[in-house]
């Protein structure tokens, strides 16, 4: 529902889609020991919805790691997959992104603006992690594994998940809608096959990395030249 409000405020406040800018990761404090806690303390507390979706789904007494294949029981396999789905979207959703941009149909994403302290890149990949944790296991194992008992149909399970993963991205613009539902359908065919989550979870973190880390480390002109700055 943000998300939708926040389109809705972009399309509406003046400044054309593709002339505005919205921060991944945006300081906290000015002071960096707060800024550090304050960090520390979003992630804890963004966790909570992955804790209540775990207990809910060990309701019954089963394991809700094993229910969603949320353990190290595969971790070369898992890693592997992990890697190979972080290629398969994320390559082409730099892609899009760009394509986006230059249409002017999405805002124009700061990845970090953390300053550089000496736990910076630490903190961004927990930050990854993070988000990583929060979409694969709220938005793909507990939906789907919710739906699955209410009787629906395998591909509406597929396409709900798919729909809402992109439907919190919107706040970034038509692309991000648009290139987060096509992952969404991957990611959520992948777990109705396998009904695994690590991989999901290690694909996420995998990209989220590479972009919040990358974006930091690429020159100036750089990223420029994908809209990302």
């Amino acid at each position: 529902m943000y998300a939708v409000v926040n389109i809705i405020d972009r399309l509406t406040a003046g400044p054309a889609l593709g002339d505005q800018t919205t921060t991944l990761n945006p300081t906290l404090s000015p002071r960096p020991w707060l800024d550090l806690t304050y960090q520390g303390l979003a992630i804890l507390f963004a966790l909570m919805p992955v804790a209540l979706a775990l207990y809910l789904l060990s309701a019954n007494g089963r394991s809700a790691v094993r229910r969603i294949g949320l353990t190290f029981a595969r971790p070369l396999r898992d890693l592997g997959v992990g890697v190979g789905l972080a290629a398969l979207i994320g390559l082409p959703g730099l892609g899009l992104y760009a394509i986006a941009r230059a249409m002017g149909f999405a805002v124009q994403v700061q990845a970090s603006a953390l300053d550089a302290y000496w736990w910076t890149v630490p903190m961004l990949i927990l930050l990854a992690l993070k988000n990583a944790l929060l979409e694969e296991v709220v938005a793909v194992g507990y939906l789907m594994e919710r739906l699955r008992d209410l009787k629906w149909r395998e591909p509406y399970i597929v396409v709900a998940s798919a729909a809402l993963r992109g439907s919190y991205h919107l706040y970034q613009g038509w692309g991000a809608l648009l290139g987060n539902f096509v992952m969404g359908l991957v990611f959520s065919e992948y777990y109705r096959r396998k009904r695994r989550v690590m991989p999901l979870v290690i694909a996420h973190t995998v990209m989220d990395t590479v972009v919040f880390v990358g974006y930091s480390l690429l020159p100036a002109h750089v990223r420029d030249s994908l809209h990302l700055s």
